[in-house]
């Protein structure tokens, strides 16, 4: 596990510490005010609806706002108005209004502008069902067209979606970007301890008086961002523009260093921002597993129960899911014999996974409607185990 190296800020929490017996949604909500999000703009939409309905009541009872849209495409829209007037902002939906919301995404990258968008993922293509499902990782990393990175986290508990709620606006704040947490339906309404500690490390929003809206260097460990209603001239356009914001559409140098930004300021600190935990990777492994979100938890409980029969098996979670992990994965390979990759989707990182594993890679997967419990991780693992010589 690796610890936050952004400039962050110590605040007291918004709520009173101690521990709860909160729901993901619930856990997520706090975690977005802890981080100072005073501004949501949503539209109802199973399973991510709880998330909008403690919005609407706790955003008004600390000077924040909330707004119901009328569809996605205005809660994301009305989300980056906020964020360039000042407000920390977010939304949530699942996934038929993720899909609505990509050509905003997109102009959110372009803009540079921080944004938190919260994916409570279900079963999918389309309207799809409301059952259990994580088919949405290739499209928080490309659902947009041209050329941007993306940072998307991954929590798997009540705890994670607390924590990495505030993580992923001090990530908006730091890059100037929008950040995608992708959770799953049963983290949103599964209730469980949440310890909320009496200070919350938060990234405070850099502002430099005379500064162009879209700094190419980055200032103060990083990009200030003016708002609107302040002193200053701001031009913010999705089309290829200068510093100063005046576009320039057929400029290819122009395009050449906004792109590089875009890309850049990502991939330059790749390493601050992607999160693991590995389990058992240290000693001997004849099989490793590498998973993510709920699957995750089915995986370890797993692992440890077939290293208590002295099996050799061992764990990468993936916290972070873009940027991607690849030198944990790597390393992974390195020390296993095979690896497997149980998904919720039909095999959505097992590729990723196989670019960077020296070793075999199995997929496993599953969109029954259900959870992968962990009988299905020991069976698949007994399964490679039995059948392939160490």
């Amino acid at each position: 596990m690796k610890t936050q190296q952004i400039r962050l800020k110590e605040i007291n929490s918004v709520f009173p510490p101690g521990d709860y017996y909160f729901s993901g949604a619930e856990a997520m909500v706090e975690g977005a005010i802890a981080a100072g999000c005073n501004y949501y703009g949503g539209y109802p939409i199973t399973p991510a609806t709880e998330v909008m309905e403690r919005m609407s009541v706790r955003l008004p009872g600390i000077g924040g706002v909330f707004m119901q849209m009328e569809d996605e495409i205005a809660s994301i829209s009305s989300v980056v108005g906020a964020s360039w007037a000042g407000a920390k902002a977010m939304t949530a939906t699942s996934g038929p209004g993720f899909s609505l919301m990509q050509e905003t995404i997109g102009y959110a990258a372009m803009t540079e502008t921080p944004i938190v968008i919260a994916d409570i993922q279900r079963q999918g293509p389309s309207t799809g069902g409301i059952g259990e499902g994580a088919g949405d990782i290739m499209q928080a990393r490309w659902g947009s067209h041209g050329n941007y990175q993306m940072i998307a986290i991954y929590p798997w508990s009540v705890q994670e979606m607390y924590d990495q709620t505030i993580t992923a606006f001090n990530y908006a704040e730091r890059y100037r970007t929008p950040v995608i947490i992708l959770g799953e339906a049963v983290l949103a309404h599964q209730r469980e301890k949440l310890c909320i500690t009496e200070k919350v490390k938060v990234f405070e929003r850099i502002k430099k008086p005379g500064a162009p809206p879209f700094c190419f260097e980055e200032v103060d460990g990083g990009f200030p961002l003016p708002s609107f209603g302040e002193k200053g001239r701001i031009l913010v356009s999705g089309t290829t523009h200068e510093e100063s914001g005046i576009r320039k559409p057929a400029d290819s140098a122009t395009y050449e260093a906004l792109t590089a930004k875009l890309h850049n300021k990502i991939m330059d600190k790749k390493e601050e921002i992607v999160d693991y935990e590995t389990y058992h990777l240290e000693e001997d492994v004849d099989v490793a597993v590498v998973a993510y979100g709920f699957t995750a938890r089915s995986s370890l409980f797993a692992v440890e129960e077939m290293r208590q029969e002295g099996k050799k098996v061992g764990m990468l979670r993936l916290k972070t899911m873009w940027p991607f992990a690849d030198k944990a994965v790597e390393y992974a390979g390195a020390k296993a014999k095979k690896i497997l990759v149980p998904e919720m989707n039909k095999g959505q990182i097992v590729g990723e996974v196989m670019k960077y594993a020296s070793c075999d890679v199995v997929s496993y997967t599953q969109t029954n409607r259900e959870i992968i419990y962990p009988d299905v991780i020991i069976n698949k693992l007994k399964e490679l185990i039995n059948g392939y010589r160490f």
